[in-house]
């Protein structure tokens, strides 16, 4: 191995330790919105919705974190969740096309087109 295969080694094992910090960051902060949501759901009693209905859609999330309601603070920390690997799908793309992978970032792209694909379809 040559010193220039070292550095682009090291590189790349800080970029991955990097992205490993924010994927946890991402789930511990989605852990403290969705229990902040819970919090508030237990100490108000109620959803902040009338009967068993919720926010199906994104501007109705946004309404209901910005007024506190517990289901829309909930969903926002869930929704935080879920966006939390796609975000790590998209920072891989640049990873390996900054590195001139192009397979791995045609991969990665491929998944993350797959991923958003999937919300769209199954948001309809």
């Amino acid at each position: 191995m040559s010193q220039g295969d070292g550095r682009q080694e090291s590189g790349r094992s800080i970029v991955e330790l990097r992205i490993s910090q924010y994927l946890r960051a991402g789930v511990l902060l989605s852990a403290a919105v969705i229990l902040l949501g819970l919090a508030l759901f237990l100490i108000l009693g109620d959803s902040g919705y009338p009967g068993r209905t919720f926010p199906a859609r994104l501007p109705e999330i946004g309404q209901g974190l910005l007024q506190l309601k517990p289901y829309a603070v909930i969903l926002t920390g869930l929704l935080m969740l879920i966006l939390t690997p796609v975000f790590r799908v998209g920072v891989s793309i640049l990873v390996f096309l900054k590195e001139k992978d192009y397979l791995y970032a045609g991969i990665s792209l491929l998944v993350f087109l797959i991923l958003i694909v999937s919300f769209l379809l199954g948001k309809a």
